[in-house]
């Protein structure tokens, strides 16, 4: 059976408190003349979090449990809100259409994925965002927020115009995203006294790249 993804949000109050973030892998070389030489094997990061840190009682146990058999482990993909990094702007920051710049437009193309860009004047990285949440999409156009005319698909973070922006608009927008991953486990396993004293089991999750 092929492996999919279902548009399902993993538990908000257990995501909130889970540990995690980006991962980057580098091969660092160490020369003889003391230098290093050092090249990037992903071209983007990569996130995992532990979903076992936001585990506070039996009763979210269970839920974790229950989503996982939902999920089939790890055949199923599903959203997950990072705690720190889910909206288009800094934390609190509220969020507006000209947050993030999406493309530039050239008469013809109507739709544009968003894009997160992280930098500063040493380099930049822009991320693809393609579970934004429905309803929190705000799309700017030249300066002004589009009211009418345009929509997003919450399952591909695809913005689409009715009518092409003319060549040389600036197009942004501002969202809320959830991350798309997977468990990174194949089984749960469930030792209640050893829970009831402090420990808590490692759910691992790992983002699911396009």
């Amino acid at each position: 059976m092929a492996g999919g993804f279902h548009e399902v949000r993993f538990p908000m109050r257990l995501s909130l408190s889970t540990s995690g973030g980006p991962e980057r892998r580098v091969d660092i070389t160490s020369l003889s003349n003391g230098r290093e030489a050092r090249n990037a094997r992903w071209r983007n990061s990569r996130r995992r979090y532990d979903a076992g840190s936001g585990i506070r009682s039996v009763g979210d146990l269970y839920d974790v449990l229950a989503f996982f058999e939902a999920r089939s482990g790890a055949l199923y993909g599903f959203r997950f809100r990072d705690p720190l990094d889910h909206r288009s702007g800094p934390p609190g920051a509220a969020i507006t259409a000209f947050d993030q710049e999406i493309g530039t437009g050239d008469g013809e193309t109507r739709t544009f994925a968003l894009r997160k860009t992280y930098g500063d004047a040493g380099g930049e990285w822009r991320r693809r965002i393609e579970k934004p949440v429905a309803g929190t999409v705000l799309v700017g156009i030249g300066g002004a927020q589009a009211e009418a005319g345009v929509a997003c698909d919450a399952a591909t973070g695809i913005v689409t115009f009715e009518t092409a922006p003319a060549a040389g608009v600036r197009v942004t927008a501002g969202f809320e995203f959830d991350v798309p991953v997977r468990f990174d486990i194949d089984r749960i396993e469930v030792n209640l006294e050893a829970f009831n004293a402090g420990r808590i089991p490692a759910i691992p999750l790992v983002e699911v790249l396009p």
